[in-house]
């Protein structure tokens, strides 16, 4: 049987690409979970967690202007392994330092560097898949990865808060460190096959910064993705410190272990999953405006209602939809930019696409940690999750109406 025809778990190259990414994925979550807990244990301070949030992110940033031409430059499987093991050794660092009592500033050097490595990592995994399986696959690939990429996401945060609870959040970071070096080990197998790149499209030598340019322009010209950009640059800046808020919640507000926390946040993971699988049906019966509208609205609505809600079961039923709503809305954003971004301008426009959509996400998760540890969670969360549901409503009113 010819491989392309195989189903997608039965070809080696992109099944143990599947199974590489699904523990990074599940390594990411981990840390999701075990590093605020950490800054809590630690310093005993929401704002300190916030900020935390907020260093990694302007990491992240910073790493994304950059991200797409390096990865339209390099190998990207030699990347990947790299930025694997990159996090690997960092992250297994913190065990190793913790282990002769809590070392606060090491977290704000570990974090940054493999968020900006992470930032890398994603880049290269949206442009790696297109090499991997045929162009008329690409839906049915992207789905299985999401689903399990989900489906780690909800595994993550539950080991995560079990580990933290048993042996303390510490531990937790070690397992996270050991994730990655497997993923690292798969990816030695994965082959890729080599992209036919335009010679006008090809990067050029003049310098990262006329690559970035490059993608700025493809998405200023674009209608539908300028707009996308400009909303989910408030969006990201409203919601970064969401998974901060929520723990802070159920830990100092409700007074609740930290084993509750990672089973609210994996209850709310859940939602991911619900949210990858129905994207797909959703898009197609009622398109992408009110599909990505729609998803907007739900998330503000969710969002408002998580700071006032003192059961823990509601907690994790509004993170559900939360996470599920940002999962369709994303899904939407990036199939959107996959079907008209030409193949070699793929990574330099999603590197300047979440560019501009994070640059003031890091600010904007200080901000919101700092305000709800002086005025509580109910009126912050009430306040951000208002502003989400006017994005929404303002977006019919724009090219997205359309799309």
């Amino acid at each position: 049987m010819d491989d392309g025809a195989r189903p997608l778990w039965r070809q080696r190259d992109f099944g143990t690409f599947w199974f590489a990414q699904t523990l990074s994925v599940l390594g990411d979550s981990f840390a999701m979970i075990a590093l605020p807990l950490l800054v809590l244990q630690a310093t005993g301070s929401l704002a300190r967690m916030g900020l935390l949030t907020a260093v990694g992110g302007a990491a992240s940033v910073l790493a994304a202007v950059f991200a797409g031409a390096v990865v339209d430059r390099v190998d990207r499987r030699r990347l990947l392994i790299g930025c694997d093991l990159v996090r690997m050794v960092l992250y297994g660092l913190v065990p190793l330092v913790w282990a002769c009592g809590p070392r606060g500033w090491l977290l704000y050097v570990v974090l940054p560097v493999c968020e900006a490595v992470g930032m890398l990592f994603a880049v290269a995994y949206v442009t790696v898949v297109r090499g991997l399986v045929d162009r008329d696959r690409l839906t049915e690939a992207n789905g299985r990865l999401n689903a399990t990429a989900a489906a780690a996401g909800v595994l993550g945060p539950l080991g995560a808060g079990l580990v933290a609870a048993w042996t303390g959040p510490a531990v937790a970071v070690g397992v996270d460190a050991a994730s990655f070096g497997v993923s690292a080990a798969c990816l030695c197998f994965v082959r890729i096959r080599a992209r036919a790149v335009d010679g006008a499209e090809r990067p050029g030598r003049a310098g990262l910064w006329r690559d970035l340019r490059t993608g700025v322009s493809f998405l200023r010209h674009h209608p539908v993705l300028r707009t996308l950009t400009v909303l989910l640059f408030v969006f990201s800046f409203l919601t970064l410190g969401l998974t901060d808020l929520v723990i802070y919640h159920v830990k100092h507000d409700l007074g609740h272990p930290d084993g509750t926390v990672g089973t609210v946040m994996a209850v709310g993971a859940l939602g991911t999953i619900a949210g990858s699988l129905l994207v797909a049906r959703v898009r197609r019966r009622f398109g992408f405006g009110p599909t990505w509208t729609g998803s907007v609205a739900v998330c503000g609505l969710a969002f408002a209602g998580l700071g006032r809600t003192h059961a823990v079961a509601v907690v994790a039923v509004l993170s559900a939809a939360f996470l599920a709503c940002v999962g369709m809305a994303g899904t939407c954003s990036m199939s959107l930019r996959q079907e008209v971004t030409p193949e070699p301008l793929l990574g330099r426009v999603t590197s300047a696409f979440w560019t501009l959509q994070y640059s003031a996400a890091p600010v904007g998760a200080a901000v919101l940690t700092w305000a709800a540890e002086r005025h509580g969670t109910a009126l912050v969360a009430a306040v951000a999750g208002g502003c989400c549901v006017l994005i929404a409503a303002v977006a019919p009113a724009t090219p997205i109406r359309g799309a």
